[in-house]
C-alpha cells in the first residue's frame, strides 16, 4: 500500500530512505500497480492543485505530505500563482528534517510537524499562523493520507474541525482508498499487511469517503477516480486498488 513517506520511490525520486524503499517493494509484491496508482494519485494532487490557483488560491496546508516530491503542491500552485504561500505538514521527524533541508531557499514555503488526528495543533502553530492568513480563503489537501486514521480516531470529525477554522470559500481536497471497486482479494492482503502497523490502511466506501464534504459544495465532477478527476485524456485507472478524489469549496466569499 501507498504512504506518504513511500512515495518518493514509488515515483520513481531520489529522496527516500532504505525503510521506504523497503516498504515500497512490499507494497509492490502485494499490489503490482503500486507505481501506477501512486502517480495517478499524484496526478490528481497536482490537477487539484493547479485548479485551486485558477480560482484564485494562493495560500495552501499540504497535511501528511512525507517527503517532497516533484512536482508538489507549491510548484504546480506557482506555475499559476507565483507568490503562492505553502505550509507542509507531517508527523515523521526525519520527513521534516529532509523537508526543511530541501525547502530551505524556497520563500513562503515551510514544513511543521502535525499530525491529521489533530489538527488544532498545526492550525494553531505559530510557524503556519504566520505564513497563512485564515481570514482568507485556504485550500487544505489530505491526499492519500485519511485512510490511515481509523474510525476510532474520528477522521470526520477531524476534517470537521478544519472545515470549521478555516474561511468561507476555502477548498478541500481528499484522496482516499476506497472498498467500493476494489479487487476483494487485494484489500484483505492489504489489510492484513498493515493490521500489526501503527497506521492501518482503512478502505471505505465512496459515501464515507463523501462525508468529508460535509459543509463543503463538491466541484464537478464531484467524487472521481484519481485518474478521471478532471483529466482530460486518463489513462486506465490501475484494477486491483481504487482511488477516489474530490475537491470541495466552503460555502460563502471570504474575499
Amino acid at each position: 500500500m501507498i504512504t506518504s513517506s513511500n512515495y518518493d520511490y514509488l515515483l520513481g525520486g531520489k529522496d527516500h530512505f532504505p525503510a521506504d524503499r523497503e516498504a515500497a517493494e512490499k507494497a509492490l509484491s502485494l499490489v503490482p500497480s503500486g507505481r501506477e496508482l501512486a502517480w495517478a494519485n499524484r496526478d490528481f494532487l497536482v490537477r487539484a492543485v493547479t485548479y485551486l490557483a485558477g480560482q484564485g488560491i494562493d495560500q495552501f496546508i499540504d497535511v501528511g505530505t512525507g517527503l517532497p516530491t516533484s512536482p508538489n503542491v507549491h510548484e504546480a500552485a506557482r506555475s499559476v500563482i507565483p507568490g503562492a504561500r505553502v505550509a507542509y505538514v507531517d508527523n515523521d521527524p526525519l520527513v521534516l528534517a529532509h523537508a526543511r533541508a530541501m525547502l530551505a531557499d524556497s520563500a513562503d514555503v515551510i514544513a511543521v510537524r502535525g499530525d491529521a488526528r489533530h489538527p488544532c495543533d498545526f492550525m494553531t502553530d505559530d510557524a503556519v499562523r504566520k505564513l497563512i492568513d485564515f481570514c482568507r480563503p485556504v485550500g487544505v489537501l489530505f491526499v492519500a493520507v485519511l485512510h490511515f486514521v481509523t474510525d476510532e480516531e474520528d477522521p470526520h470529525g477531524r476534517v470537521a474541525a478544519v472545515r470549521d477554522r478555516v474561511a468561507p470559500g476555502s477548498y478541500l481536497v481528499v484522496s482516499h482508498i476506497t472498498s467500493d471497486g476494489t479487487d476483494p482479494a487485494a484489500m484483505n492482503t492489504i489489510q492484513d499487511a498493515y493490521k500489526e502497523a501503527s497506521a492501518p490502511a482503512v478502505f471505505r466506501t465512496a459515501g464515507d469517503i463523501a462525508r468529508f464534504f460535509d459543509g463543503f459544495e463538491l466541484t464537478e465532477p464531484g467524487l472521481a477516480g484519481v485518474a478521471e478527476w478532471r483529466n482530460p485524456d486518463p489513462e486506465p485507472a490501475p484494477a486491483a486498488v481504487r482511488f477516489l478524489g474530490g475537491v470541495g469549496r466552503k460555502p460563502g466569499d471570504g474575499r
